[in-house]
């Protein structure tokens, strides 16, 4: 049995500290909302973003982060990218020095371009910061919390903390695998939310299954383009931290950002779909530090840059996708 914290009572969140609390471990499951978390503790179930599932006995939900924190071997950061600077910023007076803190987030930082481990360095102690670990992979929240398998990735700089976490947190439904491509991870998790909002788009503009294939396969080519350029294993790309979380953000009916994509291909604006939606599509604000980050290094992005012009510039999906396809021909490796 192991002392954890998740933080941050979304989907995914509530999902992991389902299955950490089913395994029989002692959880404390952190919200933003004094009220949400008052909701949770008596009634037991995320309504808002996780119907339908009951939260074990073992879960305790609380609003105050140094109660969540302190005292836990591990705690997992489960909040949107853009507020872990501030919400884990807070927790990290109350961390002890030898917690182990696992990132669960996917995406980048809007101002600084930073990777997760990035903004980990500036927010943690460096112990703590060194000894981080990076859970990536294709996972589905309601699938979790159904008790249905699963697979991921577990990425750290210390072998051994990524090992001891991996063997804590493995169970017989949820099976860890490690890595030691930290940037590789983390660049696979972020990215492949902005390619599922390209996928969806074709799907909403009903360009079929080569479309979005297709889509798919040179998505993944961009992905490892500026993976590699930033200093990552390419192979890491044809793992479950890449193509099995592309294939499966791009094609599952639960992915957000292909629901994004797909009422944009519906002609729908991002003022409707963004007032429509409950739950954070990290791929909206990922895209345009995608773009950026792509600019800064150089690195030839046309999926990005596509979506980035559907969101940002006022270009329509259709016009999006038309123009990818009449790019200047090239080799395949390119």
């Amino acid at each position: 049995m192991q002392e954890i914290a998740v933080i941050g009572a979304g989907s995914y969140g509530t999902c992991l500290a389902m299955l950490f609390g089913n395994a029989g471990h002692q959880v404390s499951l952190w919200c933003r909302s004094q009220a949400t978390a008052d909701e949770l503790e008596t009634r037991r179930e995320n309504q808002a973003y996780l119907p339908g599932f009951r939260l074990p006995d073992n879960v305790r939900v609380t609003h105050d982060i140094a109660k969540a924190v302190t005292g836990k071997q591990f705690v997992l950061g489960v909040t949107p990218s853009h507020g872990i600077r501030d919400v884990l910023g807070a927790a990290a007076p109350y961390l002890h020095p030898d917690a182990i803190v696992i990132n669960a987030s996917k995406g980048l930082e809007g101002q600084t371009l930073a990777t997760i481990d990035e903004v980990y360095r500036d927010i943690f102690p460096a112990r703590i910061a060194g000894r981080a670990t990076y859970l990536s992979g294709p996972t589905f929240a309601n699938e979790i919390a159904a008790g249905l398998p699963a697979a991921i990735v577990l990425a750290g700089h210390d072998p051994e903390t990524t090992e001891l976490a991996q063997r804590a947190l493995s169970s017989i439904r949820f099976r860890i695998y490690s890595s030691q491509d930290v940037r590789g991870v983390l660049i696979a998790g972020a990215l492949k939310n902005v390619i599922a909002i390209a996928a969806g788009v074709a799907d909403g503009l009903a360009m079929g299954s080569n479309a979005r294939v297709a889509l798919i396969t040179r998505g993944l080519a961009e992905i490892t383009r500026i993976g590699v350029a930033m200093g990552a294993d390419p192979q890491t790309f044809a793992g479950l931290s890449g193509m099995g979380d592309l294939v499966l953000t791009c094609s599952g009916d639960s992915s957000r950002n292909r629901r994004v994509g797909l009422a944009l291909g519906q002609g729908k604006s991002m003022e409707v779909i963004l007032a429509e939606m409950r739950m954070v599509a990290e791929g909206v604000k990922t895209t345009k530090v995608a773009y950026e980050l792509a600019e800064k290094l150089g690195v030839d992005a046309p999926l990005t840059r596509a979506m980035n012009a559907v969101l940002y510039g006022g270009f329509s999906a259709k016009d999006a996708m038309s123009a990818l396809m009449q790019r200047a021909l090239r080799p395949e490796k390119d």
